[in-house]
C-alpha cells in the first residue's frame, strides 16, 4: 500500500490534509511549516493510494513538483502572490493547458493532442500561483456524445465512481472527476465546466460547493466546447471560501471572448464572507421545478434547509414561474456544438490528424470496441447540422430559450415577487443555465442511504457576490459536509515511493 517514506509528511497527509482549507495551507506555508513542494508530494501520494478505486484523475503534470519548488523560492524572495500561491489544483480534461499534459475531453481521438496554448483559465491559474497538478476524468465530450452514456464515463479514462458510494451512487456529470477527486481530497480544489448542470450536479452528488458562473464571468477561450450560449468554467471545492478563491483567480475580461466584456463585477470584497448575510433576504422556491423528482428523505433535507434559512433571518416563500411549463429542446446545443468543436479542432497544431467533428466520428468508427461503448448518436446528430448557425430551427429555439429562461424564468420571479434569489433542491434547474445565469450549490446533508444532497441558489446575470454571501452564511450555520470513507484497491499504479 502506498505510504510516504517521509514520516512527517505521511502523518500530515493522513491526519491534517484531508479537510484542510486553502487558508490553513497558506498559514502553514507562511510559517515555514510546509512547502508547496511538500503539498504536491502529499497529493500525489493520495492520488496513488485512493484514485485507483474511483478513476477521477486522468493524468498528472510531470512538472508539478518543479513548479511548486519555483513558487516556494518566489515566496521566500518576494512573498506570496495571493491565496492560491503554491496551492495544487486539478482541472477538467476539456480545459487546454500548454504543457506536457494532453487536453482530450475524455476522447481517444484526442488522447495524443497537445494544446497550442493555455486556455484563459489555465493562464489565470498560473498567474495566481496555483500549481496545476493534473487533469480530471470527465463524461466524454461533456456528455454530448451518446444518449444513455453514464455520468463520468470516458473512453480515455473509464468510469469515475462516487467516493461516497462507488457501487451505489451516481457520481454526477460531466465534471465527474473534478467532483470525485476533490471530495476525496486529491487536491485543494478543482475547475469544472458546465453547459447544463455539469458543475452543480457533481458538486451536489459529491458533497461539494460548486459555482456555475454567469456566462462571461470566466473566459471560454481554450475550453473544448458544447454550446457558446451556455458554456462556462467554474470552481469546485470543499468550502465556499475555497471556491471563491478559485473563482477570483479565473474570472476576468478577455479581449478574445466577447462574452467577458460585459462582466464588471468585483469579487475581491471580504464582505462576501458574512455569516449574517441571510438576514432580511427574500428567497423564492418554485415547487413545480422539483415536484415528483425527490424521494421523501431528500425532500425532508430540502425542507430542513428552508427552515435553516428562515432561522437565519431569510424570508423563504413559494413562487410560480411561467418557465416551469416551457418545452425545452436541445437543438441549440446540436447546432452550437458542431460550430464550436470545429473551431476548437481547427486551432490544433497543423500536424494533428483530427481537425473536425467529422474526423472525430470517423476515428470512433475505426476503433468501435474502444470508443463506442454507448455509441455516438449525438455526435452524428450534430454533424448533420450545417455548423453555420443559420438554420431557423436553431435561431428560433435560441430566442425561445433566452426569453423563457430569463424574462419568464429567473428574472420573472425576482421582479414579480421582489425576491433576491431562487432556491432549488439538489443541483437546481435547467432554467438558470439556459439563461446563462449563475448558481451556487452547497452541501445540505445526506439521504438515508448516505447519498450526498445539496441545495442550489440561483440569481440573475452577474449576481455572484450575492449568491456567494447567501451560500456562505448557510454553510457556516450548518457545516454539514463529511469526508467520504475512502477505499483502497490494489493496483499496479501503487509502487511509488516519495
Amino acid at each position: 500500500m502506498m505510504h510516504m517514506n517521509n514520516p512527517r509528511l505521511n502523518a500530515m497527509m493522513e491526519e491534517w490534509l484531508p479537510e484542510a482549507a486553502i487558508e490553513k495551507m497558506q498559514e502553514k506555508m507562511e510559517a515555514g511549516e510546509l512547502s508547496s513542494h511538500e503539498l504536491v508530494l502529499m497529493y500525489q501520494a493520495r492520488i496513488a493510494k485512493y484514485d485507483p478505486a474511483i478513476h477521477s484523475v486522468l493524468e498528472l503534470n510531470p512538472d508539478a513538483l518543479h513548479i511548486a519548488a519555483a513558487l516556494d523560492a518566489e515566496r521566500k524572495a518576494k512573498g506570496p502572490r495571493g491565496p492560491l500561491h503554491g496551492i495544487p489544483v486539478l482541472i477538467k480534461d476539456n480545459i487546454a493547458t500548454q504543457d506536457k499534459m494532453h487536453t482530450s475531453a475524455g476522447s481517444l481521438a484526442l488522447k495524443d493532442s497537445f494544446a497550442p496554448r493555455d486556455s484563459f483559465v489555465a493562464a489565470r491559474l498560473r498567474e495566481a500561483g496555483a500549481v496545476i497538478l493534473g487533469k480530471t476524468n470527465m463524461t466524454e465530450w461533456a456528455n454530448f456524445m451518446a444518449n444513455g452514456m453514464k455520468s463520468g464515463y470516458s473512453s480515455r479514462g473509464g468510469q469515475v465512481l462516487n467516493p461516497y458510494g462507488p457501487d451505489k451512487f451516481d457520481v454526477g456529470g460531466s465534471s465527474s472527476g473534478s467532483g470525485a477527486s476533490i471530495a476525496s481530497n486529491l487536491a485543494a480544489a478543482a475547475v469544472g465546466t458546465e453547459t447544463d448542470g455539469s458543475i452543480l450536479n457533481p458538486a451536489s452528488q459529491n458533497s461539494l460547493v460548486g459555482i456555475k458562473p454567469t456566462v462571461g464571468l470566466v473566459s471560454r477561450r481554450g475550453i473544448i466546447p458544447i454550446a457558446h450560449s451556455q458554456d462556462t468554467a467554474g470552481p469546485m471545492a470543499r468550502t465556499v471560501k475555497d471556491a471563491v478563491f478559485l473563482l477570483r483567480a479565473i474570472a476576468g475580461q478577455d479581449e478574445e471572448d466577447p462574452a467577458t466584456l460585459a462582466n464588471q463585477i468585483d469579487l475581491t470584497a471580504d464582505e462576501l464572507f458574512d455569516p449574517a448575510a441571510l438576514k432580511g433576504k427574500r428567497i423564492a422556491f418554485v415547487t413545480e421545478e422539483y415536484l415528483g423528482k425527490l424521494s421523501k428523505d431528500k425532500e425532508a433535507i430540502f425542507q430542513k434547509a428552508v427552515e435553516t434559512l428562515e432561522r437565519l433571518g431569510a424570508e423563504v416563500f413559494e413562487a410560480a414561474m411561467p418557465a416551469s411549463k416551457a418545452k425545452w429542446g436541445y437543438k441549440v446545443l446540436l447546432h452550437e456544438f458542431k460550430a464550436g468543436i470545429n473551431a476548437y479542432l481547427n486551432d490544433l497544431p497543423p500536424h494533428y490528424p483530427v481537425r473536425s467533428l467529422a474526423d472525430v466520428i470517423a476515428f470512433n468508427e475505426k476503433h468501435p470496441a474502444e470508443t463506442l461503448k454507448y455509441g455516438q448518436e449525438v455526435l452524428l446528430e450534430s454533424e448533420a447540422k450545417s455548423g453555420t448557425l443559420t438554420e431557423a430551427e436553431y435561431l428560433e429555439e435560441l430566442g425561445y430559450n433566452l426569453y423563457m429562461a430569463r424574462e419568464q424564468g429567473v428574472d420573472y420571479v425576482l421582479e414579480e415577487y421582489g425576491a433576491d434569489a431562487l432556491l432549488f433542491p439538489m443541483d437546481g434547474s435547467t432554467i438558470g443555465p439556459k439563461a446563462g445565469y449563475p448558481s451556487i450549490t452547497v452541501p445540505a446533508g445526506y439521504a438515508n442511504d448516505g447519498e450526498p444532497v445539496g441545495i442550489t441558489f440561483t440569481g440573475t446575470a452577474f449576481s455572484e457576490p450575492l449568491l456567494i454571501k447567501l451560500a456562505y452564511a448557510y454553510e457556516q450555520a450548518t457545516l454539514l459536509r463529511k469526508s467520504p470513507e475512502l477505499r483502497i484497491t490494489s493496483s499496479e499504479k501503487i509502487h511509488t515511493t516519495s
